[in-house]
């Protein structure tokens, strides 16, 4: 099957890495568009694209319109490309937000083009990064029913693996995206910080927990969430948090609520794996939630 000639319009970590990554997998890149000069050069010697005077004069050279703008950015552009012609039947537009959904990209459907959205589940730090990370990666659909076989072919021509999201889903997955990224790295961060308190510097804190952050990573691979649970909640043991409250609010008060609230959760799933009893995890509660002298 012959593979559709690609524009890219918004050439930052995500637009440059899967324009490369459609390339190597041997799509045209016929076009790509950015307001940065400095994106332009670089993202012209990784995808090849011609670099063109604006996203209209883009999407006039290709039959496939990827839109990696950021997200605030989309439905204007979308627009701006609408106004100009650049859109009719045949053509197909595609953005790359986890939250936005479809109405992002209303202005082309109107003219007649087919619409989807597809985001890779995968942390952008650095160009490079990206193209390393993306393949083997969930990626979300969101599409109408004549785009979804070519969205997933695309999909696994990256590498990826296809995972259809509604409409009315997207920012809930994408929710739970920046809980398993951003949150996760800000979790760290507290931890980096309680460590320096402690006197040690940040290399030499990261250092300190991470092989225990890679070893919980590779239970929960191997094992799922739910079984990777361990510590003085998963055990039942009130002596150890009753420990760990008071130290925290003398010392750094500010995750107090966090400790807490975490705890909240670890705790229902030490119920689920039956580690602690009804009675101990009632107690537990009580103490995480404030109601006994700590």
């Amino acid at each position: 099957m012959k593979k559709d000639s690609i524009a890219i319009i918004g050439l930052g970590k995500v637009g440059t890495a899967v324009g490369h990554l459609l390339r190597s997998a041997g799509y045209e890149i016929v076009a790509v568009a950015d307001r940065s000069r400095d994106a332009l050069e670089r993202g012209g010697q990784y995808t090849g694209g011609v670099v063109s005077d604006g996203p209209l004069q883009a999407a006039l050279r290709a039959n496939s319109i990827f839109i990696t703008t950021p997200d605030d950015l989309i439905e204007s552009v979308c627009s701006e490309i609408a106004r100009g012609g650049g859109f009719g039947p045949g053509k197909r537009v595609v953005h790359m937000s986890g939250a936005g959904g479809l109405s992002l990209l209303e202005s082309a459907r109107r003219r007649g083009a087919q619409v989807a959205t597809i985001h890779p589940l995968q942390s952008f730090v650095d160009i490079e990064g990206v193209i390393e990370n993306i393949p083997g990666s969930t990626f979300s659909i969101t599409a109408e029913a004549e785009m979804k076989d070519w969205a997933v072919r695309i999909v696994r021509d990256l590498g990826g693996i296809p995972f259809f999201v509604s409409d009315a889903d997207k920012p809930l997955y994408h929710a739970a995206a920046c809980m398993a990224s951003n949150y996760l790295v800000t979790l760290m961060n507290m931890v980096e910080g309680i460590y320096r308190h402690l006197g040690m510097e940040g290399d030499e804190a990261v250092r300190a927990f991470w092989p225990l952050v890679r070893g919980t990573i590779r239970n929960i691979e191997g094992r799922g969430t739910n079984k990777s649970l361990t510590g003085p909640i998963a055990r039942g043991d009130i002596g150890t948090i009753r420990k760990h409250l008071k130290v925290i609010r003398e010392t750094t008060p500010e995750l107090l609520n966090v400790y807490r609230e975490m705890g909240l959760f670890a705790l229902e799933i030490g119920l689920k794996n039956d580690t602690l009893s009804e009675d101990r995890a009632g107690e537990i509660k009580t103490l995480l939630k404030g109601v006994l002298d700590e």
